[in-house]
């Protein structure tokens, strides 16, 4: 049989509705799991029952396999955002497949490895940069990864509260909703049905970029100068 054989036969397939909760934060039954289609927002609790939003899981996305390799516990909540389908492999199944195809233990090492450039990258901007340019780079890495380019501009292919941008970016929801109303004012994006459009990427990139820390000032500035 061939690694896709091996991983197809052992794979556990399971449809899911929107809203839907995959695995609860601290679970000790864990699974790797891969998203086939649909899309599954990441989110972690703190013990003062605060939430952050760690990531969002798109089709061909693994998740929930750190766990296997850590203490065995899911280190966060995964809820579907929309209806879902996803296969999933025990932690036999998958070290199983690591030993016969060395191949799929390299893969893996990889997407830990991005996964933990990525939080790296968040450390930093939250160390260094504004609220602004944190909801930015947000939007910029979305757009990157799960935007499709339309009429209206480059939509995100999932339902996102502002909240979510909130936590991704690290501020508070006052502030992400006060920026991205300013944004929307100077006519940088819009929400259609609950999907974010950006219709102007130079921007977003500018202000990611803007070497200025007083927040305020940049969204008054680019509000004004739209306005004019």
């Amino acid at each position: 049989m061939t690694a896709l054989d091996d991983v197809l036969a052992s794979a556990a397939p399971r449809s899911l509705a929107r809203d839907c909760r995959v695995f609860n934060q601290g679970e000790t039954r864990v699974r790797a799991h891969v998203l086939v289609d649909g899309w599954i927002r990441i989110s972690q609790s703190g013990s003062d029952g605060g939430q952050v939003v760690l990531r969002f899981i798109g089709p061909g996305d693994i998740f929930g396999a750190v766990s296997l390799f850590t203490d065995r516990r899911y280190p966060a909540d995964a809820d579907t955002l929309t209806d879902a389908t996803e296969v999933s492999w025990s932690d036999k199944a998958l070290l199983e497949l690591m030993s016969s195809h060395p191949q799929i233990a390299i893969n893996a090492i990889r997407i830990v490895g991005q996964r933990l450039q990525e939080a790296q990258h968040r450390v930093r901007e939250l160390a260094t940069q504004s609220a602004e340019r944190r909801v930015a780079h947000a939007l910029l890495r979305l757009t990157r990864q799960v935007g499709t380019a339309t009429a209206r501009g480059i939509v995100i292919r999932f339902p996102l509260r502002r909240k979510d941008i909130a936590d991704i970016a690290g501020t508070t929801l006052y502030s992400a909703s006060r920026i991205l109303s300013a944004w929307e004012r100077a006519g940088w994006l819009k929400t259609l049905d609950r999907r974010i459009a950006v219709e102007s990427l130079p921007e977003l990139a500018r202000i990611a970029d803007e070497e200025s820390e007083t927040e305020g000032g940049v969204i008054a500035a680019s509000a004004d100068r739209h306005a004019g």
